[in-house]
């Protein structure tokens, strides 16, 4: 539905990664993974991150991730937001998904995000390590069985638009939806409300809506029950 970017993917050859950030907010699967990373890529770096803004933070002061792993439901990020706003700010960045939602049509919009892979959280140790290495061998990673639901030119129209934001906008779009005001978003990113509004100027002719609250309407259909729900109705 959101095909922001095509997936980026590392080269067909066994790479060593020298850095890996892992963004997910839940303590024991995050010592987990980092120990199945140890054991598969002993040399790398691991970096942990438990929110898409921290994760920013460290992407923005490091340039020597190779990979990041991504839990989808943090708190703080609704939906698709986390994919999406990591994709846009880093496009080159290869994203998997580690996530225990693995209903097909979670799977389908993440891939449309532009993810590189998406491992469930319920994959056992061996076979998480052996899925991190054909994620750096520049294979796609997805989960056994999985088959991509059926989507309509109307989802197609929508990941068009949402393709033309820039970083900025994509964050700006994010705090609209927490139904914050210019001056607040101002405030929060550190710029002058003037700049805001452009922003949100731009978000509504690129969504192609007429106000902040159709932007945000538009918004929502990135939340997981409304794919659900739209995919049950399709």
């Amino acid at each position: 539905m959101y095909r922001l970017q095509d997936p980026i993917q590392l080269p067909r050859r066994q790479l060593l990664p020298t850095g890996i950030l892992i963004v997910d907010d839940h303590p024991l699967f995050v010592e987990a993974l980092e120990q199945v990373i140890q054991g598969t890529f002993p040399d790398a770096t691991v970096a942990k991150a438990t929110s898409i803004d921290t994760a920013r933070a460290v992407l923005d002061k490091e340039s020597r991730f190779d990979l990041v792993l991504l839990d989808l439901s943090m708190p703080g990020t609704r939906g698709l937001e986390g994919v999406i706003e990591l994709r846009t700010r880093y496009p080159k960045l290869p994203i998997v998904v580690v996530s225990a939602l693995e209903d097909p049509r979670i799977i389908h919009e993440v891939m449309q995000c532009g993810a590189a892979g998406f491992i469930s959280k319920s994959t056992r140790g061996g076979d998480l390590g052996r899925a991190l290495k054909q994620v750096m061998e520049g294979t796609v990673v997805l989960p056994k069985g999985y088959q991509p639901p059926e989507v309509t030119s109307a989802s197609s129209d929508l990941a068009a638009r949402i393709a033309t934001l820039t970083p900025q906008q994509v964050r700006v779009l994010h705090m609209l939806r927490q139904g914050l005001l210019n001056k607040q978003i101002a405030y929060d990113l550190g710029v002058g409300e003037t700049t805001i509004k452009a922003h949100v100027s731009e978000i509504l002719r690129k969504l192609k809506v007429a106000s902040r609250t159709q932007a945000v309407i538009e918004a929502a259909k990135i939340d997981f029950d409304s794919i659900l729900g739209s995919s049950r109705d399709d």
